[in-house]
């Protein structure tokens, strides 16, 4: 058979009037009853039926499944099947029978990326230039994709595909992913039937905040019972492409599925963890001299490929102090072997995920599906460096611009992997699994850009003649979708859904697949990244000398690198000085494409100050709110604020008789957030300013009976360190103080995870460990809790507390 359907003449399937085909739905009804083609009498038993123009798209006959398989922040040193020393024996499988490019390059980031992986144009051209949580009101930063670019979901669907998109999505801002928003911007706004997974960009592994479909339900299961979420995705893809092949067996199918692996948190049962003891104790500067030579043997990298070094850029004057390596030799012993255990726990949640994708083949191979179905891996962008040097047991420090303590890390050494940790390997780690390039994510350097990308398909790429075999033509994550349609013999339509189509960035890769020496079909590549810049142009590349979120600005102040990659895959050799009209032009060139591309302005402020501003959103966020119990879980995005002001929480309880206990309001998780709850006859307030500190608030006097009105109250009294508001708290009952102390309030987000406001439970990882989710409230009844964060004198928040109490 030749190699796929591309090589073939085009495929045009008879018109079904689908919203790719026809403008609007007055059009499409036209269109039906112009192409009827039956006979019509007054009496039915005289006429003759055309069922064409009411049937569903259909496939042709033949037409290949799509596997698409998105790891997370997993760089190209790190898995076996390019010379690292991660075990992935089901990747191995995929590799052996299919092809791996080893120049295949992404954005550095998540959202970007995946907005190229799934429509094939550039990111800032899909409004992505950030993540969806970082989105600004300009044009390439809005979070929003516009419908003029279609996505890999919305042509196949329309072409007789079942769609299903399972595990992380992050192309939704975070000002849509509450209940009251649209859904134009969820999976199922985009052409995907079916969603099962998480919206935001990462989430915890044992307490996932999981959708399904159009709003969130609860995991199946509890970390007690075994349940961990890459288990859990790959039984939902194996049951939905069940649904499918079971009842329409020639139906084709895309499965998007993308495991939250391996993004932080790093969590995995501890008998994987174990099963890496040792592996890493060598330190990172060693394992990039086995991993390049591992590297060199298969091929992976040309033969005089040299490793970079080590902080290639002066800190803080270029990249700030979080994004330096700390020398494996300088560290203590302790130190090294806290190191070495992140390693490990990154590596076996990696393992661990193969293992379960390794699933999802068997069952295909078992109900003859996997010879007729297109795989393809790939990586979001490179090993992550949001540990800081020092690692971390709490991620979201980093996106707090809050310092990792050793001493804390330290102690936390045989929970690595666990609920009770939210673990980040140091920068040595990043910089080592992207081996042997500069940095890792968020730098436009090889290191942030250049990933994993395999892809088999028996029926079409023969792996007898193709199975093993590597790529080293110069690509781009926006080069997937062309091939995969072209593979699949679709071509891209000009309209969908009544959007004219945008031209597609991307370019197939097919030519490539079918023969190892055919050129580049990629010349030119501009990359934007938090205030980093980049472009390749024919086996050049220059660099923008500036630090990613480094807050500096001064963009045209910036030195620029230039690199000829061709030859130096590795970034180690700066020719700026020996080429300045090739500089110059390169340079020149970068701001064309920035132009052509909307990569324009550019934003280096810290992660808590994009993550910190207010955005518009139907939900509006005032200085006033009230919630109520049986509403689903609030997103923080949209929830009221309370980092770095003074607040009032009240809440109305009736109906409470004695064992009362439970979550009246929560916020966050165990690694920051806030919580109210009554437990043991006490009414306790407990702030966890991010893992780090808990702030506990108890009453002495027994909780009451009845009708009870409870209070928390904070004034802030400064500011120190900035974005940290200081100042006192008093917990009250019927308006009676029966707790008061000190509080800080945390600079940032409580979570990225997604685990917002509930009422009535804490919903997912436990805010406090005095209990266990959901601690359900009982034995009273919660009418409403309420926030002000105004500052207007406190007896106008009672004021509206009876208004709200007099309707009843």
């Amino acid at each position: 058979m030749p190699l796929g359907l591309g090589a073939q003449a085009k495929w045009h399937p008879r018109r079904t009037f689908s919203g790719a085909d026809v403008a609007s739905p007055a059009a499409r009804e036209r269109a039906m009853k112009d192409d009827f083609r039956g006979k019509i009498d007054i009496d039915i038993r005289r006429s003759e039926p055309d069922w064409r123009p009411y049937l569903p798209p259909s496939a042709k006959p033949g037409a290949p499944n799509v596997l698409y398989v998105v790891w997370d922040d997993t760089g190209i040193g790190a898995w076996d099947i390019y010379g690292g020393l991660i075990r992935m024996p089901n990747l191995q499988r995929i590799a052996k029978s299919g092809i791996r490019f080893t120049n295949w390059h992404t954005t550095a980031l998540c959202s970007p990326t995946r907005s190229c992986l799934l429509t094939g144009r550039n990111a800032t051209r899909n409004n992505m230039a950030c993540i969806t949580e970082g989105a600004q009101g300009f044009p390439g930063l809005s979070g929003v994709i516009p419908p003029e670019n279609g996505f890999l979901s919305e042509i196949l669907v329309e072409h007789g595909y079942s769609t299903f998109c399972i595990g992380k999505w992050h192309l939704t801002p975070s000002t849509e992913e509450m209940l009251a928003a649209s859904r134009r911007t969820w999976p199922i706004g985009r052409g995907f039937e079916r969603f099962y997974g998480f919206l935001g960009g990462e989430t915890n592994q044992y307490y996932p905040d999981l959708v399904l479909d159009q709003g969130p339900i609860d995991p199946p299961a509890t970390p007690e019972e075994g349940y961990h979420l890459s288990s859990d995705l790959c039984d939902r893809a194996i049951q939905l492409i069940a649904d499918t092949s079971t009842i329409a067996r020639d139906k084709p199918w895309l499965c998007y599925l993308s495991f939250g692996a391996n993004h932080a948190p790093h969590q995995v049962p501890k008998e994987w963890v174990d099963r890496y003891a040792g592996v890493f104790d060598m330190g990172y500067e060693k394992y990039r001299e086995l991993v390049l030579a591992n590297m060199k043997k298969l091929g992976i990298v040309p033969q005089n490929t040299e490793l970079s070094p080590i902080n290639p850029w002066a800190a803080p004057d270029v990249i700030a102090e979080n994004d330096l390596v700390r020398p494996w030799e300088s560290l203590t012993e302790g130190e090294k072997k806290l190191f070495s255990r992140m390693a490990e726990t990154y590596a076996a949640f990696s393992t661990y995920t193969d293992h379960q994708l390794g699933r999802v083949l068997d069952f295909l191979e078992s109900t003859g599906q996997l010879e007729n179905t297109i795989v393809v891996v790939v990586s979001d962008n490179g090993a992550s460096g949001e540990g800081s040097p020092n690692g971390s047991v709490n991620e979201n420090r980093f996106f707090n611009g809050w310092p990792d303590s050793l001493d804390d890390n330290l102690k936390a050494l045989d929970q690595l992997g666990s609920p009770s940790t939210y673990n980040h390997y140091p920068t040595g780690w990043a910089w080592a699994f992207n081996t042997p390039y500069k940095m890792f994510k968020r730098y436009s350097f090889e290191g942030g850009t250049a990933d994993p990308f395999v892809i088999s398909w028996a029926k079409g790429i023969d792996p007898k003649k193709y199975g093993g075999q590597l790529r080293d033509q110069y690509c781009h994550a926006v080069d997937v979708v062309p091939t995969i349609l072209d593979l699949v013999g679709i071509e891209p339509p000009r309209a969908i859904k009544g959007a004219t189509q945008s031209r597609i960035d991307g370019l197939s890769l097919v030519p490539a697949i079918r023969d190892a020496k055919s050129a580049s079909p990629r010349t030119t590549q501009m990359y934007s990244m938090l205030g980093t810049r980049a472009l390749y142009h024919d086996g050049w590349k220059v660099v923008a000398k500036h630090g990613a979120i480094s807050g500096k600005g001064k963009f045209l102040d910036d030195a620029w690198e230039l690199y000829h990659v061709a030859s130096d895959r590795s970034e180690r050799i700066d020719v700026a000085e020996k080429h300045p009209e090739m500089l110059r032009a390169l340079v020149a060139l970068w701001y064309a494409e920035a132009g052509l591309n909307h990569a324009l302005p550019l934003d280096d402020r810290t992660a808590a100050e994009i993550l910190g501003i207010e955005r518009p959103s139907i939900a509006k966020v005032s200085n006033r709110a009230v919630y109520y119990p049986g509403m689903s879980e609030v997103p923080e995005e949209v929830a009221i604020r309370l980092r770095n002001r003074s607040f009032v929480i009240g809440a109305s309880l009736r109906d409470v008789t004695k064992g009362c206990e439970g979550v009246i309001v929560s916020q966050g998780s165990r690694f920051g957030g806030h919580t109210l709850f009554v437990q043991n006859g006490k009414l306790v307030y407990l702030y966890n300013f991010l893992g780090i500190e808990q702030f506990r608030f108890e009453s002495s006097d027994p909780f009451p009976t009845g009708r009870v009105t409870i209070g928390v109250k904070f004034d802030k009294t400064g500011e120190n360190p900035k974005y940290v508001a200081n100042g006192n708290l008093e917990l009250r009952i019927n308006k009676k103080v029966v707790a008061k102390g000190t509080m800080r309030t945390q600079p940032g987000a409580f979570s990225l995870t997604g685990e917002g406001l509930n009422v009535g439970k804490d919903r997912g990882d436990p805010v406090s460990s005095s209990y266990r989710s959901p601690f359900t409230f009982r034995n009273g009844i919660i009418e409403f809790v309420a926030f002000d964060t105004s500052g207007e004198p406190e007896r106008d928040l009672e004021r509206d507390f009876a208004a709200m109490l007099s309707r009843d």
